[in-house]
Parts: structure tokens; C-alpha cells; sequence
């Protein structure tokens, strides 16, 4: 009984953490949380496939997806263009509003950057349009009940 016990507790655990690997195994991720009605968004893309979550506002979706080439390739245009690995961000306390995280793991803009404490003044604008990239690739590929 006991040793039937231990492979259930191995195998619940094995499980449990292989279940967690869409959020730590991606290549680029896109995160919105926070604010006074707290809001959860996530986009992680590894390679070719995407898994997007949204929860807040009473509102609750999971969608897995396919993204085309051709909107990697835009990602990754914005990216460079707006100097994504340049970008400063400010350290400035800024409480209650939603803040937004993109990472980058691999490729020639690979790096992380937020604008949980404000991104600085000259950068704004840049940061804008990734942020408006992101936005416009779930718009156009995530289907909302």
C-alpha cells in the first residue's frame, strides 16, 4: 500500500511540474498585470506556437495558437527598429496601475525589459510601439468568448 502510494505522490508530482513549463520554456513573452482591478495577461511564444491567458474584469480565457511567420517576423522588426535592448527604464515608484514585461530569450534583441516603475522619457514612444506590436498579434489571433 505504501509503495502504490509513493509512485501516486511521484506521479502527481511529476505531473504538477511538467504542467508549469508553458510559463519558463519560451522564446519571447508579453505580461499586463496589475492595477486597481487586478488584470493578468500573458503571451508566450516558443517557436511557432503560442499560449495566451487572460483574467480580470470578471473575464477569464486560455487560447494556445499557431503564429505565422509573417507575424514573428513583424515582432522582430519592432523589435530592432525601436531599439528594444536600448530601451531605460525609469525607477521611479509608481503604485496601482498595470504594468507591462517583455522577455526576450533568444535572437539579436534578446533581453528583458518593464514599465512597472516607468520607462524613460526619450524611450516612451518606442516602447509604445513593441507594446502596440504585441497587442495587435493577440488581437488578430486570440478568439474571445
Amino acid at each position: 500500500m505504501k509503495r502504490i502510494t509513493g509512485i501516486l505522490f511521484a506521479l502527481i508530482v511529476l505531473g504538477s511540474c511538467n504542467s508549469q513549463k508553458v510559463y519558463s520554456d519560451f522564446d519571447i513573452s508579453y505580461s499586463r498585470s496589475g492595477g486597481l482591478s487586478p488584470v493578468y495577461e500573458n503571451l508566450l511564444i516558443k517557436g511557432y506556437d503560442a499560449h495566451y491567458s487572460f483574467e480580470g474584469q470578471g473575464k477569464k480565457y486560455r487560447q494556445d495558437f499557431k503564429v505565422p511567420q509573417e507575424d514573428l517576423n513583424k515582432i522582430e522588426h519592432t523589435l530592432s527598429r525601436n531599439n528594444f535592448r536600448r530601451i531605460q527604464e525609469d525607477h521611479k515608484k509608481i503604485y496601482d496601475h498595470i504594468s507591462t514585461s517583455v522577455n526576450v530569450k533568444k535572437g539579436p534583441n534578446e533581453g528583458s525589459k518593464t514599465d512597472a516603475s516607468s520607462i524613460m522619457p526619450n524611450y516612451r514612444t518606442n516602447w509604445t510601439n513593441i507594446t502596440n506590436a504585441f497587442q495587435e498579434l493577440i488581437n488578430n489571433n486570440v478568439k474571445k468568448q
